[in-house]
């Protein structure tokens, strides 16, 4: 390997915190250590059945004396969680059975990156700077990590809407730019839907006849291997990141049964009883904790590049999601996820634990019973299911919106998130299918078993797979999630608006509009930062290094009154 030395970069720190001197950092600084309810709350509404888990007297007195609504309402703590959503698509080059999925991927970016030819915005490339994947959060960096060789080679391409369009090992990624809200990851989760529409289109146009390149939003392949959906979440630093892992791991091992995106069969060795599951991903996760996402997959991964100001914030990587093709599902597995982690970091949970014997078993007896009825281990010997802990977490959101407010993941937005999740729990504990027009995996298994009924067809038959496929097809002449009854919450106008526009109430904004006004004058960007160049040295970087500023509201009036980026950067600073 060898050590090229960055430029040095002139720093202006209107958009972020001051960044005096900012030398560049020599290959041993690289490698330097960083420093670092059981069943509802109230059960008498409910009955119970099969010895229905409940929460011991202790806990519910510690929960009622934190979280009484009559108490004066406590100030929200908790950072906003600014979230975005990261989906690797599947690819498949029909007409060429031997084609490189790494080149194909190419090809398919590259060919929505020309679309834009005319706009000098397409030039544009990601800067890896401040890249450093291998930095873990339980306080230690792994020595050698450097963002993967191939994603410096390929095409890497910053969109106008503040997204990155990218080769990611042999997957096209759309990374959506930072969203301030459940809504908003939702909304420009589906404008990346639309952007590899319009690259498959352009694609077309440059292969040979006969071929085309299909993408699929699914998360595995039916041959073992598996890509991801990721979603971040920013957090504050000093939050214990013990403690995030202890009290988000019983969640994410249970909130699949709103959020997973079904799956016919199962890829986990010795599970060839089990013909549909609640997840795609399940079956891969190996690992509770650790810093893997490709191998030995852990259920709460400790990357910690915050992307931001690293003093004040962390960003919580989490790769154990599904990709969905509701929109209702993407809204509430963003918007349930951001409440929990904001009542992580007001200590709502100090004296509550849901902790799970077995976290990787869980996730996949979870996901292999559609019944909603397997109980799975507490670490105190008790026994409960995925249904009773999620109405669990929701009754202390409900109070914790009550006592603390939901300012932190957007008032109206947290409200509906609640509403939402209400609704999905009580349909799942009285019918599945009462939930198919908004839950991903019950959408598909009326349609796999329509047709299986249909045809008389075993689940190992090879057209129920094509089925589950089919279903992640994002062209909407072929998809069947199109014709599943999904329902939608985006209007068709604003989701085409957020394909090119970015979101204006987060730092993407400043990055989506400097690419739209001064693209020809960007070298290269990042989520934190812009580097110009004027055609002088050295070149400009503007960090942004705080996620909630370079707003409409902060930058429109500065934006409109500079014709040129060396006026840009003179005003702010640089």
């Amino acid at each position: 390997m060898q050590w090229v030395r960055r430029p040095t970069y002139a720093h202006c720190s209107t958009l972020g915190r001051p960044t005096p001197g900012h030398p560049t950092p020599g290959p041993v600084a690289h490698w330097e250590r960083t420093a670092p309810n059981e069943a509802r709350f109230r059960p008498e509404m409910r009955p119970v059945r099969h010895s229905r888990w409940v929460p011991s007297r202790w806990q519910l007195a510690g929960a009622r004396r934190r979280m009484n609504p009559a108490l004066t309402r406590v100030a929200d703590m908790a950072i906003h969680k600014v979230c975005g959503i990261e989906t690797e698509y599947g690819i498949v080059i029909a007409g060429s059975p031997d084609a490189n999925p790494i080149q194909a991927s190419s090809t398919l970016v590259n060919a929505y990156v020309n679309t834009l030819g005319r706009t000098p915005s397409s030039k544009v490339s990601w800067d890896f700077e401040d890249e450093m994947p291998g930095n873990d959060a339980r306080g230690y960096a792994v020595r050698g990590a450097m963002p993967p060789e191939v994603e410096t080679h390929l095409v890497n391409a910053v969109l106008t809407n503040g997204a990155r369009f990218y080769v990611d090992h042999a997957h096209p990624e759309f990374s959506s730019p930072e969203c301030y809200d459940a809504r908003s990851a939702t909304l420009f989760d589906r404008a990346g839907e639309r952007v590899l529409l319009r690259a498959m289109a352009a694609a077309k146009e440059v292969l040979p006849a006969g071929q085309e390149i299909v993408v699929y939003k699914n998360n595995s392949d039916g041959k073992g291997n598996s890509y991801g959906t990721h979603e971040n979440y920013l957090m504050d630093r000093t939050v214990p990141f013990t403690r995030v892992i202890s009290h988000i791991m019983p969640f994410f091992v249970t909130r699949q049964i709103f959020c997973g995106a079904g799956k016919v069969g199962a890829e986990l060795p010795g599970a060839d009883d089990v013909t549909y599951q609640i997840s795609q991903r399940a079956d891969f996760f190996e690992e509770e904790v650790g810093l893997e996402t490709t191998l030995k997959r852990p259920i709460v991964n400790t990357r910690d590049e915050p992307h931001s100001d690293s003093q004040r914030y962390r960003r919580l990587h989490v790769i154990v999601g599904d990709a969905n093709m509701s929109e209702v599902a993407t809204f509430l597995k963003v918007g349930s996820t951001s409440i929990v982690l904001s009542m992580i970091e007001d200590g709502l949970f100090d004296s509550t634990s849901f902790a799970l014997a077995q976290p990787v078993n869980a996730i996949r007896q979870v996901s292999h019973d559609i019944s909603l009825t397997r109980r799975i281990e507490m670490v105190d010997g008790r026994r409960c299911t995925a249904l009773e802990l999620q109405w669990a977490y929701l009754e202390m959101a409900r109070n914790y919106a009550a006592s603390h407010g939901l300012d932190s993941v957007g008032e109206e937005v947290g409200k509906e998130v609640l509403v939402r999740w209400e609704q999905v729990l009580t349909g799942l504990e009285s019918d599945v299918f009462s939930q198919a027009s908004v839950v991903d995996w019950i959408a598909k298994l009326r349609l796999v078993e329509g047709i299986r009924d249909r045809h008389s067809l075993k689940w190992n038959d090879a057209k129920l797979r094509v089925i589950d496929l089919q279903y992640h097809d994002i062209r909407p002449h072929k998809s069947l999630s199109r014709r599943a009854g999904l329902e939608q919450i985006l209007h068709e106008d604003e989701i085409e608006l957020a394909v090119t526009e970015p979101p204006r109430d987060t730092r993407a904004y400043f990055r989506g509009k400097c690419l739209q006004l001064f693209a020809s004058s960007v070298a290269a960007a990042n989520w934190d930062s812009i580097v110009f160049d004027l055609g002088t040295d050295p070149l400009r970087r503007v960090p942004m290094m705080e996620p909630l500023r370079g707003t409409a509201d902060m930058v429109d009036s500065l934006l409109e009154g500079c014709t040129t980026p060396a006026e840009l950067l003179a005003r702010l600073g640089a």
